[in-house]
């Protein structure tokens, strides 16, 4: 299957489930085509949850779903060594991130140490358990989602942890025509639309492969580190991103690309990923979230002032 008829039936079978969400989809696929990994956040009952398992049914991959709290433990994610008392030797017991497409939900409610125990997985798609290196199956995604840190029972993530996520995405409330389809959907308590898989893990990973031969003029990776750039030195910002943030840029961007059919970057798909992209990776001064300081106004600050390149297209 090529990656248009791929990408098509995903879309398509998430929809079924779906409603009004199709830029949010889009953004989950974006996110699949780099191998990245998504930061979901929202109030609950927004449909994170069911967002991504639309997605987690739709691939034909290994699917684990894992609800952080307090008490899970590191060892609960990475997997633990045991004793057999027959043979006197290690045994393995793979943990819970042993799997192609792994849904953290609340994410932000477990505990700092637990969270750091996916920092591995998640950038080098490995773990490491008492000295012995575990590499974790391909294709590999963690969606994640958490509540505001301001909800009671939440840890914010560390900023190492947030680094890792190609994007963080909020989902917002439907309209009222989208919340009236929603409502008719769910009239029966007993059953539910269940989909089935329209792609492959093999699929997946042609696809994936195919992201490098997406073609990026020289201006326009000059105007993604321009961007970057700008985030370390604007009025307001803390701490700006770091070249993680220009690759994530430029991999978003030609995986962008793709999703619409074409094996080369515009400057309007990095303006597209841009806002998706970087502002978790800042630190801004004021924290507190007051107007006109967040790290999204600051990147459309950005976007509107520099200059676009001018690239045929």
């Amino acid at each position: 299957m090529d990656a248009q008829t791929c990408l098509k039936a995903i879309r398509d079978n998430m929809q079924k489930v779906m409603v009004g969400k199709d830029n949010t989809i889009d953004l989950l696929l974006v996110a699949l085509i780099c191998s990245g990994h998504v930061l979901i956040e929202d109030l609950p009952g927004l449909g994170k949850t069911t967002l991504v398992s639309a997605l987690a049914d739709s691939l034909g991959c290994a699917f684990q779903r894992i609800q952080f709290t307090p008490d899970v433990l590191p060892s609960d994610i990475t997997g633990y060594n045991t004793l057999n008392l027959q043979t006197g030797e290690q045994v393995f017991h793979p943990g819970s991130i042993h799997h192609q497409i792994v849904l953290g939900d609340e994410i932000n409610r477990a505990s700092p140490k637990t969270q750091s125990s996916l920092l591995e997985a998640m950038q080098e798609h490995q773990v490491t358990v008492d000295g012995v290196t575990y590499k974790l199956p391909r294709p590999f995604m963690v969606l994640a989602t958490q509540n505001p840190v301001d909800m009671a029972g939440t840890y914010p993530l560390p900023e190492a942890q947030m680094d890792r996520f190609l994007m963080q995405i909020s989902m917002g409330y439907p309209t009222p025509e989208e919340e009236v389809a929603i409502v008719n959907r769910r009239r029966s308590v007993t059953s539910g639309t269940q989909l089935q898989p329209v792609a492959t893990a093999e699929d997946i990973l042609a696809m994936q492969e195919q992201l490098p031969e997406v073609h990026v003029e020289p201006e326009l990776v000059e105007y993604i580190v321009g961007i970057v750039n700008e985030t370390r030195r604007w009025d307001g910002v803390l701490t700006g991103c770091s070249p993680r943030g220009s690759i994530a840029l430029m991999q978003a961007s030609c995986a962008l690309a793709m999703l619409r059919g074409r094996m080369f970057v515009l400057p309007d798909d990095i303006k597209e990923m841009a806002v998706h992209v970087l502002p978790h990776r800042m630190i801004m001064k004021n924290r507190s979230g007051a107007a006109g300081t967040t790290a999204l106004d600051a990147v459309r600050e950005i976007l509107a002032t520099l200059r676009v390149p001018k690239v045929k297209g």
